[in-house]
């Protein structure tokens, strides 16, 4: 029987040192829980199958820290920026059988992107498709690269662009409006986390 390619899978780019934070951003805790099972929590809830970790420092306790049934794989390079991380997942998704039709590309230090926003990126995705989760108009992350970007996207990814110079400009690059039902803002300080706080509970009041 042949397997379903699946539509999209989810990577979640988890392997910085979060210097400013005070160490691993994957392990801050919000609600009780730590961001690394946050993010992939969203990518599973937004229909993302199968999901990939890319981890880096302090990967032994990001490692037990994951749900059951996500793959991890250590980028080496993680020190020299997202770039290391991103190559790492992308040659992962490769190696699945089967391999999917897209990947979608998360970051670990965005609590308020929602299962909701993936859900819409990854709508109808093929092997072509090329969007980008925008806010208000300005393009941020996540991203959904479709697999026959993924060796360019590999080739461009250095230091901490990640896919950036990729993106930038590329034709076929379409933004994906989620300000409506998501938050782009990073938290790479406790003050961000705290400000990211705040505005949680402001919305739930």
């Amino acid at each position: 029987m042949t397997q379903e390619i699946p539509p999209a899978a989810g990577l979640l780019l988890a392997g910085g040192a979060g210097r400013r934070m005070g160490g691993p951003k994957a392990l801050v805790e919000l609600g009780g829980e730590p961001l690394v099972r946050r993010a992939l929590r969203a990518l599973h809830q937004g229909g993302c199958t199968p999901l990939v970790v890319v981890l880096g420092a302090a990967a032994t306790e990001v490692r037990a820290a994951l749900p059951d049934g996500v793959r991890a794989v250590v980028a080496s390079a993680w020190a020299d920026g997202m770039g290391a991380s991103l190559r790492a997942g992308l040659a992962a998704m490769a190696d699945l059988d089967p391999v999917p039709d897209a990947v979608l590309v998360h970051l670990v230090d965005l609590p308020g992107v929602t299962d909701a926003a993936i859900a819409r990126l990854t709508a109808g995705a093929t092997p072509d498709v090329l969007r980008r989760a925008a806010y208000d108009g300005e393009a941020a992350h996540p991203v959904l690269i479709g697999r026959t970007h993924w060796a360019a996207v590999s080739t461009s990814a250095t230091g901490d662009a990640g896919a950036r110079g990729y993106l930038a400009g590329h034709p076929q690059l379409e933004l994906v409006e989620c300000g409506d039902i998501a938050d782009a803002g990073d938290v790479d300080t406790p003050e961000e986390l705290a400000r990211f706080r705040a505005r949680s509970a402001t919305a739930t009041d």
